[in-house]
Order: structure tokens, then sequence, then C-alpha cells
């Protein structure tokens, strides 16, 4: 994987990014809230020369530190887009993980017929109707709540309470060390990622993934509703679900072989 930086005028954006063939799919993985690149690492290395692969640290994230937070959703999809752009990347196939499922729906919005296909994570959907008034409130409200809770608490429930496997809660304490020292920095990325998606919510807009789509989750996330979440969607929507047996919210760390092949299984499809 060869890192790139692409800049902007709130920061850097690190990525990194293994051209097998410009005319093939793009997998294009976006890991979650408060994670790096790091959390695709079973993925990366299992997909690496089958097809091109694109992995970044979101804004604020891991190596594209610092950065402004002034930015949206929206933003980020911009973003994406021009660093795929920039890459001549033209057949992507956005695999986002929890924040990173919200990112490709903004993505969507944005770019209805950009997408080969998208693949959500233990993540939800992002259309006003599945949420309630208070719900999005509390949203707006979790950066002073992070700030209120002692660091070894958050280390703790920021990894076993999203992970089940060994592998998958070592993964994310050594992704969460990168703010140790630095509860405010971990705070704010949490409670600007959450407002984010607050504000992208309230903007009622259709959401409308248009390509083919699978949505993936942990019978065992406890991360907010996500259960439900996706329950209501699959149903609404009749895009495929699969449940990852004993997987919490990081699924594609704790049952990664399962993960991978229904990954796979999916491209062959589109």
């Amino acid at each position: 994987m060869i890192e790139k930086i692409y800049e902007t005028s709130c920061g850097n954006i690190h990525y990194w990014i293994d051209i097998v063939d410009l005319e093939t799919i793009t997998l294009v993985f976006l890991p979650g809230l408060t994670a790096d690149h790091r959390l695709f690492t079973k993925q990366i290395d299992y997909f690496q020369g089958k097809f091109n692969i694109f992995v970044w640290d979101a804004p604020a994230h891991g190596r594209s530190w610092p950065f402004e937070f002034n930015f949206d959703l929206f933003d980020k999809a911009r973003w994406l887009h021009d660093i795929l752009e920039s890459e001549q990347l033209r057949y992507p196939v956005i695999i986002g993980q929890s924040m990173g499922g919200y990112v490709g729906q903004a993505y969507s919005q944005l770019y209805p017929d950009a997408l080969k296909g998208f693949i959500s994570i233990d993540s939800a959907p992002l259309q006003r109707k599945y949420v309630t008034a208070i719900e999005i409130y509390l949203l707006k409200k979790m950066e002073p709540v992070y700030l209120y809770y002692p660091w070894k608490w958050l280390l703790k429930s920021g990894t076993n309470g999203v992970a089940t496997s060994e592998y998958g809660r070592k993964l994310m304490y050594d992704i969460m060390m990168t703010y140790d020292g630095d509860k405010k920095r971990y705070s704010k990325i949490s409670g600007h990622g959450f407002r984010m998606l607050a504000e992208a919510m309230e903007k009622d807009l259709p959401y409308e993934i248009k390509c083919p789509a699978l949505l993936i989750c942990g019978e065992k996330d406890r991360a907010g509703s996500c259960i439900r979440y996706n329950k209501a969607w699959h149903k609404n929507t009749n895009i495929p679900l699969e449940w990852i047996k004993g997987a919490g919210h990081n699924s594609n760390t704790d049952r990664p072989e399962i993960v991978n092949q229904l990954i796979e299984m999916f491209i062959k499809k589109v």
C-alpha cells in the first residue's frame, strides 16, 4: 500500500492505495468514528492484489491530524470523491464501517451514479424517519459527555464495547491509544462526528442507494440502536442483510473470514 496525502483547507488527509488495474473495481474502505485505517487490516490482507484498494484515515483521525473541525459529512464525501477522481479510480465500491457507512450514504446522495456498490458494516440509515427527535438532540450533545468520563472508562468501553474477539479488542485498544493523554482530542472527534451525523439526518434528504448494496451487522452489536436500525433498514428497502454470529460493532474484526467472504460474493455479483 502506498501512502499519499490530499490537501484540504482544513488539513491534510492521509490515505493508502494499491492499484491493480484502473479498469477494475476499487474497494473503498472507510473506518468508523475514532478508528483509523488499521480497522480494515484483515480485509486489505485478503483482497490486496485482487482489486484496487483504498483506505483512509478520516479527517482528524490517525495520521490525518491536525485538522480543523469546520467540515461536515458532505465535505468528507466530496473530499473522498476528489481523491478517487485524482487517482482515476472510476469504479468504487464503498465498504463503510459505522461512520464510514454514513459517509458512503452522503457520497451516494451527492454522486448517485458514481458508485458501483455499497456495503454497510455495523452502520445505519441516514434518513430522518429512522430516528427520534430526542436521539438527534443527544447526538449533538455528546462531546461534553465524553469529556466528563475518565479516560480509563472510555478506553474500556471503546475496546470491549465494540468488539467481542481478542483480535478486535486488541486492535481497537491500539488505535485508541493514539489519543492516550489527549482525551480532549478524542472527545472533540467523537462529539463532532455525532453532531455531523445529526445535522445530516436533519437535512431530511432521500439518501437513496441506487447501486447494488449489502448490509452487514454483528449479532452482538451493542453500539446505540444499530441492530434495530438495520432491521428497519432492511425491511423498508429490501437491501439484503447478513447477521454475523458472535460479532460486535466491529464485525469485520471479530469475524473477518466471514465478512471477507460476504464482500467477495457481493463483488462477484456486481
